[in-house]
């Protein structure tokens, strides 16, 4: 939270948004952005300006201005600086970082052959600038290097672990293809949550799975004991390959959606949803075995492939009856990472077709970057304590 010096600077954001709209925009963020950074380098100094205390562990210096391109139009700040320190603001750098990103992706297209007046357009609405070859360049070296070194970082313990793709388009040779983004959430001994990794692949083979499977587990991921996902053949081949032993949950949400493409008519859909509930909403597993066994019994004869269906489905979704009560509400669907790429579609489909693997890499490094940060300052998702 922005303590802002008495109330002065949040009355001139008040002030200018009252009177100019969203055209005073900018000048309203230049003035949290400001006031933010101010807050930062008296948190790194351990002392408001002034100050005289024996846990002051620096000094200021003053500040330097700096221009900053951004979708609500160029920010005049004043960046402050610190003597004898690398001392960078963290909330200047991680408001940029996607936008970066971005506009980085989009100017690719130039190169491969995209309308230049179409990029542009899209460059301005959304940057309320246009792009050039050298700002790409030292863009995607700078980006390339800071989301490699987050997505190969050093993993723990993580008690549980959710997985699940969604695909991308891609440009090559005048064709447009598909590809796959593979992204991987668990739950840390703190019980909170981050992101363990991604990974881009020509499709969810078990091949691309096992990989990246393979990688979380060499960067030190380690006390998986639920996996939590969709049943795509591609990765259940590979978990029992790379993760023997290691009990699977398949996604409540998910069974329940497939069901219904087993159901003969329209009018029993409710019905058999609400069958299915009472299934995953029993209170222990023996109690959920029965009501399932009821129920396969109940659509034999006016629903047999869906009866059929259930018996041999309905079982993988009960793996969350073996852990502790509380828990089982967040592990038993995926439905917090569909909400991670939900946020991810929303910012790439500006991109629509990316030019390359590498630029939807980066965006969605970018943008995964940011929800893991802003993860590690919320409260714990679960309570890990015994």
């Amino acid at each position: 939270m922005i303590y802002m010096k008495d109330n002065n600077e949040l009355s001139s954001v008040m002030e200018i948004i009252n009177r100019e709209g969203l055209d005073g925009l900018s000048q309203a963020v230049e003035i949290i952005l400001n006031e933010a950074m101010k807050v930062e380098r008296s948190q790194h100094l351990k002392a408001v300006p002034y100050e005289r205390t024996e846990d002051r562990v620096g000094y200021a210096n003053g500040f330097k201005p700096k221009q900053i391109k951004s979708r609500v139009g160029q920010l005049n700040v004043n960046v402050p600086q610190v003597r004898e320190s690398d001392f960078y603001p963290s909330s200047l750098e991680k408001g940029m970082r996607s936008e970066r990103a971005l506009r980085a992706a989009l100017a690719e297209m130039y190169v491969t052959g995209v309308s230049t007046r179409k990029v542009e357009k899209i460059t301005q609405k959304l940057c309320g600038l246009s792009v050039t070859s050298s700002e790409v360049s030292r863009a995607t070296k700078l980006l390339d290097e800071e989301m490699t070194q987050w997505r190969e970082r050093p993993l723990g313990t993580c008690r549980y672990v959710y997985f699940d793709a969604r695909y991308e388009k891609r440009q090559e040779k005048g064709c447009i293809l598909d590809m796959a983004v593979l992204t991987a959430i668990g739950v840390n001994e703190e019980g909170k949550r981050e992101v363990l990794g991604i990974s881009v692949s020509a499709s969810e083979a078990e091949v691309h799975w096992r990989d990246f499977f393979s990688s979380l587990i060499k960067r030190g991921l380690q006390g998986v004991e639920l996996i939590i996902s969709d049943a795509h053949e591609g990765l259940k081949a590979a978990r029992k390959k790379v993760f023997p032993g290691v009990k699977w949950q398949r996604c409540q949400f998910h069974l329940q959606q497939n069901a219904q493409a087993y159901v003969p008519k329209i009018g029993m859909r409710k019905e058999v949803a609400s069958d299915i509930r009472a299934v995953f909403n029993a209170p222990n597993e023996n109690e959920a075995q029965r009501f399932l066994n009821m129920t396969v019994e109940k659509y034999k004869q006016v629903a047999p492939k869906l009866s059929q269906w259930m018996e041999n489905n309905i079982p993988e979704g009960l793996a969350v009856f073996q852990f502790p009560e509380e828990h089982r509400k967040k592990i038993r669907t995926t439905n917090g990472l569909e909400r991670v790429n939900r946020e991810i579609y929303r910012r790439t489909r500006v991109v629509s077709i990316f030019p390359n693997e590498d630029a939807c890499l980066r965006l969605v490094s970018a943008i995964l970057m940011e929800i893991h940060q802003d993860w590690a300052t919320e409260r714990k998702y679960l309570n890990l304590e015994d």
